[in-house]
């Protein structure tokens, strides 16, 4: 359990990857989503992936805690990818229901890329009240999950102002 539970942690041991394990995982993220839509991959399928990563990746952190140096260890990189995913949800389900094209999703995608990892870095808050204060599993993943928020909400709005122009 405990082996597997770090593999999850840590995206199957990219958080272990030098610098900026959590860029890695946000891109990695982000390109695993376009292959997904790529392939017309139903958006339920992923949000019941999410789902499950969510609430594992809670459990996980607080049961594997004493196997990080810290709670919120640069290793642990899950949370990024929950993050991630918030934003990229959103507009998977718009897009493909809309019937995009594959490229136009890509530049969604990259713009949600730099969004997330701007909220993630400067952690504005509430972002940076939650990870200062919640030392567990809910605090580790959801000042991701705001930041995918904050992403989601800002690029929208772009999206409604740049179709208005």
């Amino acid at each position: 359990m405990r082996i597997f539970g770090k593999l999850i942690l840590t995206m199957f041991n990219i958080g272990k990857l030098g610098k900026f394990p959590g860029t890695i995982a946000s891109a990695i993220t982000s390109c695993l989503y376009i292959i997904l839509f790529y392939f017309n991959i139903h958006y339920i399928t992923l949000i019941i992936i999410f789902i499950f990563f969510f609430i594992i990746s809670i459990y996980l952190i607080n049961y594997l805690r004493d196997e990080f140096e810290d709670i919120d260890s640069k290793e642990i990189v899950i949370d990024e990818y929950l993050g991630q995913s918030i934003p990229i949800l959103f507009f998977y389900f718009i897009l493909l229901e809309a019937s995009a094209s594959i490229d136009f999703f890509s530049i969604i995608v990259l713009i949600s890329f730099i969004g997330f990892r701007f909220f993630d870095i400067f952690k504005p808050y509430p972002i940076n009240y939650i990870d200062k204060n919640f030392k567990n599993g809910f605090g580790v993943v959801f000042d991701d999950i705001i930041a995918g928020i904050f992403t989601t909400v800002v690029l929208y709005i772009f999206i409604i102002i740049y179709d208005k122009f």
